[in-house]
């Protein structure tokens, strides 16, 4: 009997492979058109644009990047030029310069095609921030918390959590970034988090009325075992626009090597003309601050 057990499972599982095969989906393909991924805020430094064709969806080859091509940002009056990377091709990057908030910036990317010149555009608003963030702190969290870190791992995390007073507007959205020791952690999409101010505009932000109602926010948390005394931990506070943000779970959403899973819809963006280019022209205002860890 215990024999017929094996020969019964082997034979299903010689079944099951029989049964797979590779499935090719005929995807309508276009021309490829002119990828877009631009930066701009009020830090000084080198800011970059990325210039690069779309490719075929089952294309194996390397990205075809864009050379040659002139790009520049402007708001009426000052004009910022992204120069290319001579060792980057496609890469563009600006003097150590900054935007400034509140402020619309257009940018312009002409492009050499044959004998013509490509023209794409996009606009986009650096939007207001708080001045500061009073204060970074590391700690256990207080509340009901019923993340998935919070369930699986209540007690082996450190969360992080800015103290700042927040701006009345209810349409602003944070998006933090934390550094341990100089090192971005949140250095992908995937693991980035927003955070829309809605009925938390106007409050101090984790002070003693977010405490009382349950309402903290983290914005970041550590395995306890991946933090040493003397860890330098720091929090950049980006103000971004709605549509980034609309823009930012749309790419999330369409993330993924397989096209049956996915969503049945294009990401945004805010290039034009429509039908030319895709990506995203992104600006926003940046207020950091740091704490060191302490065991």
């Amino acid at each position: 009997m215990k024999n017929l057990h094996w020969i019964l499972l082997l034979a299903s599982i010689a079944l099951f492979a029989a049964c797979t095969e590779d499935i090719v989906i005929d995807v309508e393909e276009g021309d490829p058109m002119i990828g877009v991924e631009a930066s701009l805020t009020n830090e000084v430094k080198h800011h970059e644009a990325i210039l690069s064709y779309t490719a075929e969806f089952y294309n194996q080859n390397d990205i075809q990047m864009i050379s040659g091509a002139t790009v520049y940002v402007t708001d009426g009056v000052d004009t910022l030029y992204y120069y290319e990377d001579a060792e980057q091709p496609g890469h563009y990057f600006t003097d150590s310069v900054g935007g400034r908030k509140n402020t619309v910036y257009r940018l312009c990317v002409k492009v050499p095609d044959g004998g013509d010149v490509k023209e794409l555009f996009a606009e986009s608003l650096i939007p207001d921030n708080v001045e500061t963030v009073d204060s970074l702190v590391v700690k256990h969290f207080n509340g009901d918390n019923d993340s998935i870190p919070s369930v699986f791992m209540r007690d082996t995390i450190e969360w992080v959590y800015p103290y700042f007073q927040s701006l009345p507007d209810p349409n602003l959205i944070y998006m933090p970034k934390v550094w341990k020791n100089d090192t971005l952690v949140s250095d992908s999409l995937a693991i980035s988090m927003m955070i829309p101010q809605g009925g938390f505009a106007g409050y101090y932000v984790n002070g003693p009325e977010m405490l009382e109602n349950n309402k903290e926010i983290p914005i970041a948390y550590f395995l306890r075992s991946e933090l040493n005394d003397g860890d330098r931990i720091q929090a950049d506070l980006y103000s971004i626009t709605p549509d980034y943000y609309y823009y930012f779970y749309s790419v999330l959403m369409s993330t993924g090597s397989n096209p049956m899973m996915g969503a049945p819809a294009n990401v945004s963006t805010n290039i034009q003309p429509q039908g030319e280019g895709v990506g995203w022209f992104f600006t926003a205002s940046v207020v950091s601050a740091s704490t060191v860890f302490r065991k």
